[in-house]
């Protein structure tokens, strides 16, 4: 009590003695609302943030922002060689390479957002101790990185198709709503991993592993017809089922798989919600722990 009491003399005494007004800064108890208006006034900051990563990610390289299209021309060449030419994984009856790069485009957009936006804060603590920022940028800057090079792998998927006389339908128009649902499952995965691994630094290592394994639990390599009927209501709870299912469909002109691209809106949106609340619950230690 005596403590509290002198803490406040204190502080009536810096008033008293100021001559403007005295600001005191105290994080908010409980669960907090984004702060909208907050985002949309600093919306310059992610715009920088985004040009950073960028210029970083390529700088002092000897081919650039090719990089972004070695990266899914390289792996689905391997793929093809090793899945689709020896173990004769079926492809919906379209070539192989064609079937294979449709999945990579978004899953490398995914794989790459969540990898870099899991530890960004972390990654990044000097920034979290020495300035006041929406903390939410950091893993959001991971999105922006993750859409430059989407659109230039995107550029060598169309000449792709051409090669093998492939001709994309009227579905090609769903692209852009799958580009922004694949932003909204990293962005609610990234802030929620980012958020973790500022307080527990094993996420550090749990990251690349999970994304390893999620690959795997995707139908990226493989369609989604192979996996027995029981199970795939367990494969639609993974979201990127749904998206890349989509994805293919659009691009190779098949019939859209409607209730795995529902079930992935939502558990997106889900996923979303229960990142930015958690990443708003914690968001008041990270100057902390950083």
């Amino acid at each position: 009590m005596t403590r509290a009491v002198s803490q406040t003399t204190a502080i009536n005494a810096a008033l008293a003695a100021a001559d403007g007004p005295l600001l005191v800064i105290r994080p908010t108890p409980g669960w907090r609302a984004i702060a909208v208006g907050e985002l949309w006034r600093y919306r310059e900051l992610l715009y920088f943030l985004v040009w950073r990563d960028i210029k970083v990610r390529y700088k002092q390289t000897v081919i650039g922002a090719a990089w972004a299209i070695l990266q899914p021309v390289c792996t689905m060449v391997i793929f093809s060689i090793f899945f689709g030419a020896f173990a004769r994984i079926p492809s919906d009856g379209v070539p192989y390479p064609v079937f294979v790069y449709a999945g990579l485009l978004p899953w490398l957009f995914f794989a790459n957002a969540v990898s870099q936006g899991g530890v960004s804060l972390a990654s990044q603590t000097h920034l979290l101790t020495k300035v006041y920022f929406p903390r939410l940028f950091l893993p959001a800057a991971s999105m922006g990185v993750g859409l430059v090079d989407f659109a230039l792998a995107f550029t060598v998927y169309l000449g792709l198709m051409l090669w093998y006389g492939q001709a994309p339908g009227l579905e090609i128009l769903l692209v852009p709503f799958l580009v922004g649902l694949t932003a909204t499952t990293a962005l609610g995965v990234g802030v929620l991993l980012a958020a973790l691994t500022v307080a527990y630094r094993d996420f550090r290592i749990v990251v690349p592993f999970m994304v390893q394994i999620w690959f795997f639990l995707t139908p990226v390599v493989y369609p989604l017809t192979i996996v027995p009927e029981s199970w795939r209501w367990l494969m639609a709870l993974n979201p990127m089922t749904g998206i890349i299912s989509g994805f293919r469909a659009a691009l190779l002109g098949q019939p859209i798989d409607w209730p795995a691209l529902s079930a992935a809106v939502v558990v997106s949106c889900g996923a979303l919600v229960v990142g930015i609340l958690y990443f708003r619950r914690t968001e008041r230690f990270f100057a902390d722990v950083a």
